[in-house]
């Protein structure tokens, strides 16, 4: 019957929604393979590919002996720590000062760049490769730069040259401000005596498959804006596929991105530039890398052909990466943050929950006045579908009768109740309809806190640390009462428990379905959600609780109201 399908298209929309809605429908298309010019001489001549990001690490040893074992320019500003190693001018080890590892201030700093010394390697590099007639030698991974300054600052920039001996003296500046990103400018001056043809490039490479999410709501790999167009590749997808996608651009951007931590390679915004992500195997290891390549350009003997581009390293701070897109013309930068299918909804509620964040310190509380803000605004729609359901449920006694009196005859029940609907001006979509308009609000919501870095290690109250976490208690060792720690799929958290009731509450207040296999099978929702939500982040689960409680008591109501 009518209601009843309205119902169970309800719990499954919702159920979709909580579980993935891009599961079904993947947000954006991926970069078309195109011939990219001089891409095999900058395999050759530059490094391959690398790993990975926080995680999996670089063994300390490794890297350490990495850090050691050359001389290295030392980094030190507000926000970055770490060194430029002189053998290739690599930008190969940087920490994120703000960011820490655990919750506890005192531990270890988010480590973003690892030099290459086996899995876990991830670097930046910027040079020249050579054109087919060009027999000159050229800056590669083993050349030694020499420093004109031993620390880069944010007031003080450092220059990097090398002489090839041939008559080409190739310098490099490196500047870098407060927050995370490094301005590269490339000079080669010619006294060879003959014209050069060199391609400027930059490259980002990661040695290891990172630890992924692997949710659909987030994009985890390769990205970039190139022609003004979001382009984004999984790493499994890159692996599976012809190992290499290249687009052609004008300007862009292109790098890697995990949950909360981006690096971006942005060339000349005037230059074109031949954009790839690709992927190799050595030695047994995924390595993965994102480059662009310029243009030829011919520098005549006694000429000084100069080149500037940039290196973001830090976290997908909306705000920063905003700034740095409207400083240095990069095209929709913010969309490094995977605000999804349904971004004209997720930024703004994103700016709406950082303004709520600014005027109120507890980031959980943020959360719970931002639902209401939305619960209120959508009050009329929600009006209409708890009405709705309220009649339908005030008719629960006839439509019984005409169960019991109609049992063998389907088409005349039916016939009946669309009579008793018509009868008591009851229309069943009514109630669905209202649900189905605030699924994109509710989607967006929910990806929000999912993706946003301030959520990021924020506590609420009591037992909660960190909202991006699941609930760290469990109720299979009574909240920690006992010294046991269950396996993963038995902690069930106090907040998943909570969500639970709230659902079954909320279902008791709706209209039961008339089949009593499936009303059977609906009153098990409530746990079977208990479980399924107990791995989300507590963030999360604060929102949709909270949200069922405003839910019922707006049904709640509306219910005593109608009955006077």
């Amino acid at each position: 019957m009518s209601e009843q399908r309205n119902l169970i298209v309800t719990v499954v929309l919702t159920a979709l929604i909580l579980l993935g809605w891009q599961f079904l429908w993947p947000s954006h298309k991926t970069a078309e393979p195109a011939v990219q010019a001089g891409s095999a001489q900058l395999n050759k001549d530059a490094p391959a590919p690398s790993g990975t990001s926080p995680t999996p690490a670089l063994p300390p040893e490794n890297r350490l002996i990495s850090l050691l074992s050359a001389p290295r320019v030392k980094i030190a500003t507000r926000d970055l720590k770490g060194s430029i190693a002189l053998t290739g001018a690599r930008i190969d080890d940087i920490a994120l000062t703000r960011y820490h590892e655990t919750t506890d201030p005192s531990s270890p700093d988010i480590t973003l760049l690892s030099p290459a010394a086996g899995v876990g390697a991830y670097y930046a590099e910027f040079g020249w490769v050579g054109g087919q007639d060009t027999k000159a030698v050229l800056p590669g991974p083993d050349t030694q730069w020499t420093a004109d300054s031993d620390t880069l600052t944010a007031d003080h920039p450092v220059t990097l040259s090398w002489d090839n001996g041939q008559g080409l003296v190739f310098t490099r500046k490196i500047a870098v401000d407060d927050g995370s990103m490094f301005t590269v400018t490339d000079k080669v001056q010619n006294k060879s005596g003959a014209a050069v043809t060199l391609f400027p490039y930059g490259l980002l490479s990661r040695w290891g498959t990172p630890a992924l999410q692997n949710i659909y709501i987030l994009h985890e790999g390769p990205l970039g804006v190139l022609d003004g167009t979001l382009k984004e590749l999984k790493y499994k997808k890159l692996r599976e596929d012809d190992h290499s996608v290249t687009q052609h651009s004008t300007g862009g951007w292109i790098g890697f991105t995990d949950k909360y931590w981006l690096t971006a390679l942005v060339p000349d915004q005037s230059m074109g530039v031949d954009a790839r992500m690709s992927w190799r195997q050595i030695d047994g290891a995924d390595r993965y890398q994102t480059d662009w390549l310029g243009g030829g350009q011919t520098v005549a003997d006694g000429a000084v052909f100069e080149t500037t581009s940039h290196l973001f390293t830090g976290a997908k701070e909306l705000a920063a990466l905003e700034a740095y897109g409207k400083q240095f013309d990069i095209p929709r930068f913010d969309l490094a943050i995977d605000f999804g299918w349904f971004y004209f909804l997720t930024k703004p509620f994103f700016y709406l929950l950082r303004f709520l964040h600014s005027q109120i310190p507890n980031f959980g509380v943020s959360i719970l006045v931002m639902t209401i803000l939305v619960r209120g605004a959508f009050f009329p729609i929600a009006n209409r579908s708890f009405k709705s359901m309220n009649k339908m449920r005030n008719l629960q006694p006839e439509m019984k009768k005409l169960q019991e009196k109609y049992a063998d005859d389907k088409a005349k029940l039916q016939q009946e109740i669309m009579q008793l609907y018509k009868r008591e001006g009851v229309n069943p979509v009514s109630g669905c309809l209202p649900i189905l308009l605030q699924i994109p609000v509710f989607f967006s919501l929910y990806k929000v806190l999912y993706v946003t870095i301030e959520m990021r290690q924020a506590p609420f109250f009591g037992w909660i640390h960190d909202l991006s976490v699941p609930d760290p208690t469990t109720l299979f060792n009574a909240f920690g009462l006992i010294p046991w720690d269950p396996p993963h799929f038995l902690h069930i958290g106090i907040l998943p428990i909570i969500f639970g009731a709230s659902m079954f509450l909320q279902q008791k207040m709706n209209p039961q379905p008339p089949d009593p296999v499936q009303a059977k099978m609906m009153s098990f929702l409530p746990l079977v959600f208990t479980f399924t939500m107990a791995g989300f982040p507590a963030g999360l689960i604060i929102y949709w609780t909270w949200s069922n409680i405003l839910s019922i008591g707006q049904q709640w109501l509306i219910s005593k109201r109608h009955a006077k």
